[in-house]
């Protein structure tokens, strides 16, 4: 490898796909010959090129091939790129009787079967090894011999390509070849899955669902040809680096993990604070770690995981002895819900349980309460059943896909016509939360806050609208609330009921969770502070892909350099 990479290996391998990268690269600069150097005294590979067209001449006359339509000449500017001197560029189909398959119809129960399947994408391993009476599949196969180069030509992209280890049967989608003379199959293995090769396939590949190469088109494919000698040389180099990077990834992989531990651990130890006190002096300390600690996208989110999760255990900030306590809080908005009754304005709602001690996630400050949503909140609503349309003048429907991160994002929306059944009285307010009530198992109770116009937007009917007495109850403490990793774990992830791929926890399960209540002016305060941690975080990660790209060009052009 050239001395560009050899001294800057550990920039190309911490590079953003750094590893995969510098895979491609081998691979590359061993079809440029540019991996290895070459020695002069190799026979030249015109005279390979001569031996092969003499073999194939002599396997036509045997009657062993048939003689195949002559493949069109190579124009110098046509070349992909230049060559070493005493390499030559060839037409797969010239050198090898790609494309030309043997297929049989009677195979032993004992016989290797191989599959697409069986074979890993990009790395080529071979995940298993079944014989046909364990497949005992009735469609039509290819033979192939051990030594074999086996390329499978569907979704080429997939970069399926195998050595033969011994005789077997392959699907027809897997093309069995090999070349006309004397020629090291993983040579061909190596050229077949370089960038250049795969870029030509992808190219010539016809079929959107299913694209395949073409035979012929494989058969005029051009291709990079070194003097037998060297590619011996090429393949164990290429042994030998790519070693070298499954050892650079599962020590990436090994300090990947233990930097995830870590993280985790001093996380920890945040929400183990005994009070607000106690967590700003570990904060504190753990401030001065930034820099080593949050260097990558997840770590950060852990951090704000944790920040959500501490804001709402009354452990972000120190209380305030003269707020209102938060038993007194629940009266008031129990009172104004019975007024709002009486009035008619709202529907009688049924009584929920009480709150066992045992059911109490954690403790609280002494100023704090626990309370459920339905007690909480003023109302909680189903939304629209009906189908929407890329109206102009319509309501646009919010679909779950539009809760991110506790967020509801605006714009794009298919949309109901505004004289629909149940509006206005489903449009949304500001402030309203929505509730992802049906969806995968990992995303089902998502929560996010709506933050535009009033009676402009609707919501579908797997959400669930949550609207709060805002003069009494934060809805962004309580969507803070929704997002703690705490809520899922102990209100959410009990419930789960999966049904064909889905999960639900439905409106009645919802609105018995519980919420740690604080008093009303300290849910503004912890609003207020998250906002600003999130915003922090918001910056590290900024910064932290900023200097990824940074790093990521740079590695790009230690590559473009070598392959120049």
């Amino acid at each position: 490898m050239s001395a560009v990479l050899t001294d800057n290996l550990p920039l190309l391998a911490d590079a953003p796909n750094g590893i995969k990268k510098l895979r491609e690269l081998i691979l590359e600069l061993a079809v440029r010959g540019k991996l290895v150097p070459q020695d002069p005294s190799d026979e030249p590979a015109s005279e390979l090129l001569k031996r092969i067209a003499e073999e194939k001449a002599r396997l036509v006359a045997q009657g062993k091939i048939k003689k195949q339509k002559p493949l069109a000449g190579v124009e110098e500017a046509a070349l992909p790129f230049k060559l070493p001197e005493a390499w030559v560029w060839a037409r797969l189909g010239e050198i090898t009787n790609f494309g030309t398959t043997t297929k049989k119809d009677e195979i032993p129960d004992d016989a290797w079967v191989l599959d697409l399947e069986d074979i890993e994408k990009d790395t080529s391993r071979l995940l298993q090894k079944a014989r046909f009476y364990e497949r005992n599949s009735l469609s039509d196969k290819n033979s192939f011999a051990k030594g074999d180069v086996l390329y499978g030509k569907l979704r080429p992209y997939l970069n399926k390509i195998l050595v033969a280890e011994d005789d077997g049967f392959c699907t027809t989608e897997i093309l069995p070849f090999r070349c006309h003379g004397p020629f090291v199959a993983h040579y061909f293995m190596v050229a077949l899955k370089s960038p250049y090769f795969l870029s030509y396939v992808n190219a010539k590949s016809y079929g959107m669902k299913m694209p395949r190469l073409g035979t012929e088109d494989g058969r005029q494919a051009l291709f990079p040809l070194p003097p037998l000698a060297e590619q011996h040389r090429i393949v164990a180099k290429v042994d030998e680096l790519m070693a070298l990077c499954d050892r650079l990834e599962a020590r990436q992989a090994d300090a990947d993990s233990a930097h995830f531990q870590l993280v985790q651990a001093l996380l920890g130890s945040l929400t183990q604070a005994s009070d607000a006190e106690d967590f700003a002096q570990s904060w504190q300390r753990l401030s001065k770690q930034f820099h080593t600690l949050f260097t990558t996208d997840s770590s950060i989110d852990a951090l704000k995981q944790t920040l959500l999760q501490l804001a709402v255990m009354g452990k972000l900030l120190p209380q305030d002895s003269r707020d209102e306590p938060a038993s007194e809080l629940l009266k008031r908005v129990s009172e104004e819900k019975a007024r709002l009754v009486a009035e008619g304005k709202l529907k009688k709602q049924k009584p929920l349980g009480d709150i066992a001690i045992s059911d109490i996630p954690f403790d609280v400050p002494d100023n704090w309460a626990w309370s459920r949503i339905g007690e909480i909140s003023l109302n909680t609503e189903y939304g629209l059943s009906e189908k929407t349309f890329d109206l102009q003048d319509g309501v646009p429907v919010l679909k779950m896909g539009d809760i991110q991160e506790g967020r509801v994002l605006l714009g794009g929306q298919m949309a109901v016509s505004k004289n629909t059944e149940g509006l206005p009285g489903l449009f949304l307010e500001t402030e309203d939360l929505l509730y992802n009530r049906t969806n995968s198992a990992e995303l089902v109770g998502k929560t996010g806050v709506f933050l535009g116009q009033a009676g402009e937007y609707s919501f579908a009917s797997y959400l669930i609208r949550i609207r709060c007495l805002k003069e009494l109850f934060s809805p962004l403490y309580l969507n803070i609330s929704m997002n703690a990793p705490g809520f899922r774990e102990t209100q959410i992830n009990p419930h789960l009921k999966q049904q064909c791929g889905q999960a639900n926890v439905n409106g009645t399960i919802m609105k018995n969770m519980l919420v740690s209540v604080p008093p009303l002016p300290e849910q503004h305060r912890i609003v207020a502070k998250v906002d600003q941690l999130m915003a922090l975080c918001e910056q590290l990660k900024t910064r932290l892909n900023q200097a990824l790209q940074v790093h990521e060009h740079l590695a790009n052009a230690l590559v473009e350099q070598a392959v120049a």
